[in-house]
This record gives C-alpha cells, sequence and structure tokens, in this order.
C-alpha cells in the first residue's frame, strides 16, 4: 500500500475535508482528492461519504483511519526518540512499577521530576503484572525482583524491609499480638502469594499462614493491604516504604527476622543512552538516596 496516499488519507479523515487537508499538506484539492480516489480504487472500496458539511468516514474508512492513527502515533514517539539529544529531554517515557509503590512512593515524588523536566510525559502504569521491557511494553520499570532477562540493564536501587503491623484502634478491639502463634487470634492481610512480584517478601506470610490465623485477607497489591490495615480489618504484612508514611501504625514482632525485598529498576540494552531514561534513573536514585538520610536520621537504618 502507498504510504504517500495513507498519509493524504490520513490528513483528509482528520480534517473532514479535501481542502483543510490540501492546505496542511500543501497540495491542491484536486490532487488529494486524485489520491484518494487513487487509493480507493486499490482498496476496491468507498473510505468516505460525500456530504454538503464535508466528508464522512464509511466503515471501511473508520477502519483504515484507526490503522493510520496507530501509525502516526508510533511515527510521533519514534521521533521524539530520534531527537532526544543531550540538550534537552522531552517526549514520552512509560514507567510501570507495582501499585503500592507507584502509588505510595514514586508519584508523590515526581512533582521534582516535572519541575527539572517540564516537557518530560510520564505515562505510569501500575500494575502487579511485569510487562515485557524487550517487547517494549514499557520504557523503564522499578520492580521488586531482580529482572531475568539478559538484555535488560538493571541495577539495585534498595532494599526493602517487610514487617507486621496494625492500627491501635484494631489492637484496642482484638487485643495484643505478642509471639508469632497468637496470629491464631487475629485477621491476618497479605499480598496474594501468586502475586506476580511478590518475591520474597512471601517468607514472612508463609510463616505466619503455617500458625493458622483466626482469618485471612489476601490483596494482590500493597496499597489494598495498606487500607484494610488503616481500616481496622486486622494485621497486616508491609513493606517499610509504606508505613513510614503512616507513624500511627504500630509494627508487631519486631522481634521475628528481617524479611527484605530488592528493589531494582531495569530497561531495554537498546535504550542505555536514551536521555529521557537517563534522566528518570537520575532522579529515582537521588530521591533514594534522600531516602536513605531521612531513615539515617530518624534512626531506622
Amino acid at each position: 500500500m502507498d504510504w504517500d496516499k495513507l498519509r493524504i488519507f490520513h490528513a483528509v479523515a482528520d480534517a473532514g475535508s479535501l481542502t483543510h487537508a490540501g492546505d496542511r499538506l500543501n497540495l491542491s484539492q484536486s490532487a488529494v482528492s486524485r489520491q484518494i480516489r487513487a487509493l480507493e480504487e486499490t482498496l476496491n472500496t468507498t473510505l468516505f461519504h460525500r456530504h454538503a458539511r464535508g466528508l464522512i468516514l464509511t466503515e471501511q474508512g473508520e477502519l483504515l483511519f484507526d490503522a493510520t492513527q496507530s501509525m502516526s502515533t508510533r511515527l510521533e514517539a519514534a521521533s521524539a526518540r530520534i531527537r532526544d539529544s543531550e540538550e534537552e529531554v522531552f517526549g514520552e517515557l512509560r514507567v510501570t512499577t507495582t501499585v503500592g509503590f507507584g502509588t505510595l512512593w514514586l508519584a508523590p515524588r515526581l512533582t521534582k521530576l516535572y519541575e527539572q523536566y517540564p516537557n518530560l510525559k510520564i505515562d505510569l502504569m501500575l500494575e502487579e503484572r511485569v510487562l515485557d521491557l524487550p517487547m517494549r511494553e514499557a520504557d523503564v520499570a522499578i520492580r521488586m525482583k531482580e529482572p531475568s532477562q539478559a538484555d535488560l540493564v538493571r541495577k539495585r536501587l534498595m532494599t526493602v524491609r517487610m514487617g507486621l503491623y496494625a492500627s491501635p484502634a484494631y489492637l484496642k478491639k482484638r487485643g495484643p499480638l505478642e509471639a508469632a502463634e497468637d496470629i491464631s487470634q487475629h485477621r491476618l492481610i497479605c499480598q496474594n502469594q501468586r502475586s506476580a512480584q511478590v518475591s520474597s517478601a512471601a517468607v514472612l506470610g508463609k510463616k505466619l499462614m503455617a500458625l493458622n490465623p483466626g482469618s485471612l485477607l489476601t490483596v494482590n497489591n500493597y496499597f489494598g493491604v495498606l487500607q484494610s490495615v488503616l481500616y481496622n480489618l486486622g494485621v497486616g504484612i508491609l513493606p517499610d516504604y509504606v508505613t513510614e508514611e503512616f507513624p500511627q501504625l504500630i509494627e508487631l514482632l519486631p522481634e521475628e527476622d528481617q524479611h527484605s525485598v530488592p528493589v531494582y529498576l531495569a530497561y531495554p540494552e537498546e535504550l542505555r543512552h536514551s536521555q529521557r531514561v537517563g534522566a528518570f534513573r537520575d532522579f529515582v536514585q537521588s530521591e533514594i538516596m534522600a531516602h536513605r538520610k531521612h531513615m539515617k536520621e530518624l534512626g531506622k537504618l
């Protein structure tokens, strides 16, 4: 199929007029019309209904416009990547991480990144599923487990400590939890053991579930676990990056083994020299350093 004809078709469909499309493309109305007729003949279909107020896409035209719209979006993204330079950081950056980390740690800090790079567009994709970076489902990922693919650039950012927490109101109502065996008198709230990035955080959950908790609530992300704990539903297994923002929560069984989760930043090898990725990587590392300094000042490191 002729790319030039598709480009002209897209302009006409977008403008709804041969004349307006011609103005955009610096072509005469008759030249645009000839190209549209030629494309219709090639496809053996009618792409536009001719109307007194302009052109309206047929059903077949809608299908083709969806395809050219997708092509246009991908070409714009490719153009932005090509223009990416050391002098300027701009364009779209697709970042994926878990719901809990993205909502409670990353998103509140993004103001600083936008202040430094106002032309950067972040598409933040929060889900527990591990997106395929080499297949370009995302540009960069922050994961709660070490990436297994060989064609990724990866950097360990920090280690998150897992702990057991409850609200004062819940403990007042249900009584203390002074030993692991006391979980039989409480409702345990934890991330679903089948979650894609639960990793070593599952260790504490498995240990407590083996002690037959009185009741169990599993959630597929830590934001849900946190909300459940805050609303006095039970005792929850949470990472320290969550609980430090909620000092009213009480840590239980701190003498238990420290169960830790590694946090990695990863991106495809082909984006090693991308200025957008580099800017985001440096920003996250800077925030991690500030986070560590803050934790040391609080005596938690």
